[in-house]
């Protein structure tokens, strides 16, 4: 396992670059890491993710220094260890609308004494290799420490039913922090699809507030992220504006070509006799 690079860069007083993804592409996180991104953030709800490419993704990630986080499908504790026995270092638990649901976030995140996370044998505890566990962390509970040091709980707060129970919600002490739904707290609020309707604007502001004066973060506040759609789109679009009027260019005709001069026939040799013709007689 790696030192969790978000929690790195916050350390040093910055946001940490967050590259975003909604499926598999190695290509894609060795790119974040060769333009200078610190973490790789996975779309679990959204996405589309095998284990195994979440392996995959880890593996690539850490290998270029960067951690991976995860917003899971649910917060049921066996889905979220299917997460973290692949080795991530961050959860973000969506549709948590009470402080019970919050806890039972946190509980899953991290190991005891902070939580009930179930210990299992894959790259999230170093493969239960006690070589290195005794090595590197002083034995399994010194690693768990670690890990629950390095681990991001984020509770996403996306209904208005979330908003009223956020006082709960800020208390579970295994949390981290919120993050924001900005559309399903809109169509909660009955204003479906105005994810910037002002009323949503005002309570996503408030909870944030009131997140950082109970000591919790903001996601927002410690991480900047964008992905490959919102690259791709942004680049193809300043492209295309970029050569929308450029002139075409037709091909110039052809030069005419010199009148090809005629080749003298060819001379045959003439014959020094013909055939046949008799011999002149010797005097």
């Amino acid at each position: 396992m790696i030192e969790n690079t978000i929690l790195k860069a916050n350390r040093a007083g910055r946001k940490a670059l967050v590259f975003s993804m909604t499926y598999k592409d190695l290509w894609a996180v060795e790119a974040a890491a060769q333009a200078g991104f610190d973490a790789v953030s996975l779309d679990g709800e959204h996405g589309a993710f095998s284990s195994s490419d979440v392996d995959d993704i880890v593996r690539v990630a850490n290998g270029y220094g960067m951690s991976v986080m995860a917003r899971v499908p649910n917060i049921e504790p066996n889905t979220i260890n299917l997460w973290l026995d692949r080795g991530i270092q961050g959860v973000v638990g969506p549709h948590i609308e009470t402080q019970q649901q919050a806890q039972q976030l946190a509980d899953a995140c991290l190991f005891p004494p902070d939580g009930q996370r179930s210990w299992g044998g894959g790259r999230g505890t170093e493969f239960n290799d006690a070589h290195v566990l005794n090595e590197k962390y002083s034995g399994k509970l010194g690693f768990a420490k670690w890990t629950n040091r390095n681990m991001v709980v984020l509770a996403q707060i996306e209904t208005k039913q979330a908003h009223d129970n956020l006082a709960g919600i800020l208390t579970v002490p295994g949390l981290t922090g919120i993050t924001g739904g900005p559309h399903d707290l809109a169509a909660s609020l009955g204003h479906p699809g105005e994810p910037e309707h002002p009323e949503c604007e005002r309570l996503a502001a408030d909870a944030a507030r009131r997140a950082r004066a109970a000591g919790k973060t903001v996601q927002s506040d410690m991480t900047a992220s964008t992905g490959l759609p919102e690259l791709i789109f942004s680049a193809a679009r300043a492209f295309a504006t970029a050569h929308r009027q450029d002139a075409y260019m037709p091909p110039q005709a052809a030069a005419p070509k010199a009148a090809a001069r005629k080749a003298p026939a060819a001379t045959r040799p003439k014959a020094s006799a013909k055939r046949g013709a008799p011999k002149r007689a010797r005097r």
